[in-house]
């Protein structure tokens, strides 16, 4: 999570290696003006790392990042073609000249089109135009006399690559172990008829194209088992260790997947909105977390989890709690499927649903209730507006 540094300056000093970890509260640069003197200051928290000309060229009042980027010396600010400056981090702008890339021509992803780090990298291992081939007589006929070399040579790069973690992916690993280890897990699958579903969607749509949205068959999910936990409090519970709390708001939280893994920003009192306003705070946490800016309350708190990978072609799946909730939904495709029906074979749009339970909230009775209210709701969609 970038973050915004809370006073004006430029970046004097950074305390902190870039991918190191330090305990909150802990000082990890030093913002101050261009000609400030920090020595004291940088002696006094910690005073590793010496000034840096890192900001000199960005100007006073301009928001820093003090944890984001190492900010050694940069070439001169470019200027862009109507005069205004090129918004850049000062590795960015190191990474650049010695890369010999023009700022200029590089397109930036940081707030407000500022030029960061991976932007450089994408730009610099671009591939270059290829030369036009020389004009030659018989070039259309002569055919190839060898095979490329990747075809008849050996592999001579090395054998693997280490990835280092970044603190996402650390997190989501630790929070794993935490949860498959100790929490005793056990799974349900229910099988749901989503044709009333599918109608009601295409419908609302319909009604919902003039202001330029839409809802998803993930919204419906949502929505419908915000209702289910409604009416199930048991299952919107959560283990504390020392007692079952049971929760008197829903609220849940929509595993969205981001560069470094995943995140679940949160839809507060689910069961008390509509589909269009779910289908609109869903599409705008997410796009916020693939872009890192989410805040923190906006990703903790839930009080139950949904993934959805039917958007991927996945069938069905299982998924793991995230304590200290009691249970998670894993949400398949929607797919054409023969059943019988009055004796008959029928095509019906079928999803499956599985949900994972801690059995020290959550026992196979009351899983069992919830999903069958959840699946009367999503065969039944007007049941959602209960």
């Amino acid at each position: 999570m970038e973050l915004v540094a809370r006073g004006d300056g430029v970046l004097r000093a950074i305390l902190l290696a870039e991918g190191s970890t330090a305990p909150v509260g802990e000082v990890i640069g030093i913002i101050a003006g261009a000609d400030e003197d920090i020595g004291d200051l940088a002696s006094t928290s910690g005073g590793a790392a010496a000034e840096t000309a890192a900001a000199t060229d960005a100007p006073t009042g301009e928001p820093a990042s003090a944890a984001s980027e190492e900010a050694p010396a940069g070439p001169a600010a470019e200027a862009t073609a109507d005069g205004g400056r090129v918004k850049a981090s000062p590795l960015a702008r190191r990474m650049a000249a010695d890369a010999g890339l023009d700022l200029g021509t590089v397109q930036g992803s940081g707030p407000g089109g500022r030029i960061v780090k991976k932007d450089i990298a994408a730009a610099a291992s671009a591939p270059a135009a290829p030369a036009a081939p020389a004009p030659s007589s018989d070039a259309a006929t002569a055919p190839s006399a060898t095979l490329p070399s990747a075809a008849v040579g050996g592999f001579d790069g090395p054998d693997y690559e280490d990835v280092g973690l970044t603190q996402m992916r650390k997190t989501i690993a630790r929070r794993l172990t935490e949860s498959i280890g100790p929490v005793p897990h056990f799974f349900l699958t229910i099988d749901v008829d989503m044709g009333r579903a599918m109608e009601a969607r295409k419908s609302i749509n319909g009604m919902l194209e003039k202001y330029g949205t839409k809802v998803s068959v993930n919204d419906m999910v949502i929505r419908a088992a915000a209702g289910a936990l409604r009416l199930h409090p048991a299952v919107n519970s959560a283990w504390t260790g020392e007692a079952i709390r049971r929760h008197n708001r829903v609220h849940i939280g929509v595993a969205v997947a981001v560069e470094d893994g995943l995140i679940t920003p949160i839809v507060r009192d689910a069961d008390r909105k509509g589909l269009a306003q779910i289908g609109q705070e869903v599409r705008e946490m997410a796009g916020r977390a693939r872009e890192k800016r989410l805040q923190p309350e906006e990703y903790t708190g839930a009080t139950f989890s949904i993934s959805n990978l039917g958007m991927f072609g996945i069938h069905e799946f299982t998924a793991v709690i995230n304590p200290p909730e009691a249970g998670i939904l894993a949400v398949g495709g929607v797919e054409d499927t023969p059943v019988v029906v009055d004796g008959q074979v029928v095509v019906r749009p079928r999803m499956k649903v599985t949900m994972s339970c801690d059995h020290r909230v959550i026992d196979g009775a009351t899983g069992a209730g919830f999903l069958q209210t959840l699946k009367g709701m999503l065969e039944e969609p007007a049941a959602i507006l209960m």
